[in-house]
């Protein structure tokens, strides 16, 4: 597979055009047609601020294309990943009734359905055959709303995306639902390199029957085009021949399926009209939306998102990605277009890309901003407007623009972004948004800000950042600061601590004058790394942000005597810390177990199903388990305890040239020392764990190993 030369770029336009979509849709997700247009109108442009909602929101159709899609690097990028896999990675992202999916129940939700099989151990594709599942609940929307990113990794290659997109799709799917998924995984795919819709359908509908619905609907839908010059009458035609009233279930795919179709066909390759036919038309508005715009965005690229009204700019390339993965909730659409392409880079047999060494926020992308906006504060009256420009980088092409006017001592002008879930989305209505914090105490800031050369007056720039205090009150702490004047360059190193471990909401720039001053500051790069160094314990005031800081993925979560309760009635349950930055760290915990099969600690946690685990076991076992695809004990010895007596584990990890290195202790003595060489975990959180009981934590340190 040989990639396209502006390949990454046009990932990150499908990327965007996604989340675009499914932000334009998601308020009123679910309307008949004449709602719409009875309370809306033609649907031009976002209208969230007329309904009262939020623009940035946790939803499933984003949440599961850039989570699914992990199955491929946890699995080392085989081209021959198969359903199976795809399904162990449901089982290992996945919150049971907490993230991602709608969990609408057995039967009535085809991917809760299809959770609830693999649970089971009933493997992917059966998890997902009309022949356990029956047709109506198998040939819903899902399998379509997922597919984008199995696309997007096999560019000008449509058999390869079909073929994922059905791999993919089997895993809760079957029927017309994985042909629909087919046709746009392959349409998208063939957009990479290919402009011509008519050439796109061709390709896309050789690859699925000749006898299914999907096939027939779309052929008959290009004989309406050619014959029909207005959409409003081609919608009803559609609705007459493929309406809701023809399928059964709560949302079936070829319906919508068939909206999508239609935008394309009559949308004249415009996005802006294209997404306003499709939203207009109701139904499945968030879902249709997002598949389509991220199939615009590939096809025209950034330029065809920038054809029309501002798209980008409310967005600021936000989304969030709630998993058992928290470290990686707050995200961004720069660095998931990143993740895709390098997946497709490496399926291509080429090496990653790391803009400007890796750093978190480059600002490499043309017009990415990844989430930075300006503070809204009465505390500032000085104002400040974020652009991406070309130049003012050491090491890459692009940097972050700073406009600032009217600083002055006493009315700063601030630049932040989101570490954390940002005060906004605290009350994030419908889809939750669990999230670990992606900065800690501990950990180095690194950033690099360059001065304009026209600058008439110097000014004082510090990074700050601001975490959640008592009340969930943000508290702002202040790091190192200079004194730039124009054409200045400055590399910025910051030891990171904050007061009682409190989860760190944001990081920013700060710029400030003796005198009223005005100008321009690029940030070139911004970025951290190393190990953190937390003691964990209930704090002495009240947070519910320091709760939430746990991505819960215990069945009761109680803090009542206990900082931490555990209470798990069925299986194993993690409460899970961190991020996948995080590699060679030692976590040490008191643990009370009570009635219980097994409880303690894990380190390199990438989920539910991926970590290392130090137990203590019913059977009488002390036991170092590796869970990869099924549960391996590493090293284990008899130990007698008791129900409500409290032991001091921990357990350490270190990457090695054999592969990882794992030490373990209880009560403060040397147990276990083991090197795990057969697909070592190299990365990943902290957790509790609870297998099928009740055990309790007072205090959680993590610090760098030795």
């Amino acid at each position: 597979m040989t990639l396209p030369p502006d390949y990454l770029e046009r990932v990150y336009a499908g990327v965007l055009g996604k989340i675009i979509g499914v932000y334009l849709g998601r308020p009123f997700e679910g309307w008949p047609f004449e709602q719409v247009l009875n309370e809306l109108g033609e649907v031009w442009y976002y209208v969230h601020e007329r309904l009262g909602k939020p623009l940035i929101v946790t939803d499933d159709d984003i949440s599961g294309t850039f989570t699914f899609l992990r199955a491929l690097p946890d699995y080392d990028c085989d081209p021959q990943l198969t359903p199976a896999q795809i399904g162990q990675t449901w089982l290992n992202y996945l919150i049971e009734k907490r993230t991602v999916l709608w969990w609408g129940g057995m039967g009535n939700s085809t991917e809760h359905t299809a959770y609830l099989r693999l649970k089971k151990g009933i493997a992917a594709p059966r998890s997902g055959s009309m022949a356990l599942n029956g047709r109506v609940v198998a040939e819903q929307i899902g399998a379509q709303i997922f597919i984008d990113g199995w696309a997007m990794v096999a560019p000008g290659d449509p058999g390869r995306a079909a073929d994922l997109a059905r791999r993919a799709a089997s895993v809760s799917h079957d029927g017309e639902a994985i042909y629909g998924a087919q046709v746009l995984a392959a349409m998208e795919s063939l957009a990479f390199v290919e402009q011509n819709l008519n050439v796109l359908f061709d390709a896309a509908l050789r690859l699925i029957p000749a006898n299914s619905i999907i096939y027939r609907m779309i052929n008959e839908l290009r004989d309406v085009r050619e014959r029909e010059s207005d959409w409003y009458q081609a919608f009803t035609w559609l609705r007459a021949h493929y309406g809701y009233d023809r399928y059964g279930g709560n949302c079936h795919i070829v319906p919508n399926h068939g909206l999508m179709m239609l935008g394309l066909l009559y949308g004249d390759d415009d996005f802006q009209k294209t997404l306003m036919i499709v939203n207009t038309c109701g139904w499945d508005t968030d879902c249709n939306s997002g598949n389509v715009g991220c199939l615009m965005g590939i096809k025209n690229g950034l330029a065809g998102l920038e054809s029309g009204p501002d798209w980008r700019g409310p967005v600021a390339d936000r989304l969030y990605l709630p998993t058992a993965d928290g470290g990686r909730a707050i995200s961004d659409a720069a660095s998931e277009a990143i993740q895709v392409a390098n997946i497709g880079r490496t399926l291509a047999g080429e090496e990653p890309w790391q803009p400007k060494g890796g750093a978190r926020f480059h600002f490499d992308l043309p017009g990415a901003v990844q989430g930075w906006l300006a503070e809204q504060s009465s505390e500032s009256t000085g104002t400040l407007s974020i652009e991406n420009v070309a130049g003012h980088s050491v090491m890459g092409q692009r940097s972050l623009a700073l406009h600032y006017r009217g600083v002055a001592t006493g009315r700063p002008a601030r630049a932040l972004v989101a570490t954390f879930i940002p005060e906004p989305a605290t009350q994030m209505p419908g889809y939750g948004l669990l999230a670990s914090p992606t900065l800690y105490p501990g950990q180095t800031v690194r950033a690099r800000l360059v001065a304009d050369e026209h600058n008439a007056l110097p000014v004082v720039c510090r990074l700050y950042l601001r975490f959640y205090g008592s009340m969930d009150a943000l508290v702002r702490a202040y790091g190192p600061s200079v004194v730039l004047a124009k054409g200045e360059a400055h590399d910025f190193t910051w030891s990171v601590s904050t007061v009682d471990d409190a989860p760190i909401a944001e990081i920013g720039i700060e710029i400030d004058s003796d005198v009223r001053a005005d100008g321009t500051v690029y940030l070139d790069y911004l970025t951290w790394d190393g190990e953190p160094t937390l003691r964990l314990t209930r704090p002495p005031y009240k947070s519910t942000m320091w709760y939430r800081a746990w991505v819960d993925g215990v069945d009761q979560v109680e803090h009542a005597s206990e900082s931490f309760r555990l209470i798990q009635n069925e299986g194993t349950g993690l409460l899970i810390q961190g991020t996948r930055q995080w590699q060679n760290i030692r976590v040490d915990a008191d643990v009370t177990p009570h009635l219980v099969e097994a409880a303690g600690i894990g380190v390199r946690v990438q989920g539910m199903r991926r970590y290392y685990a130090l137990l203590l076991c019913r059977d009488g076992q002390l036991r170092l388990v590796k869970t990869l695809d099924g549960e391996t004990t590493l090293a284990e010895m008899p130990f007698a305890w008791q129900f409500g007596e409290r032991h001091d584990l921990g357990l350490e990890a270190v990457n090695v040239t054999e592969g990882v290195r794992l030490r373990a202790w209880i009560d403060h003595r040397p147990l276990f020392e083991v090197i795990d060489a057969r697909r070592p975990l190299k990365n990943g959180a902290i957790a509790l764990l609870c297998t099928e009981g009740r055990t309790a934590t007072q205090v959680v340190s993590v610090q760098p190993a030795g």
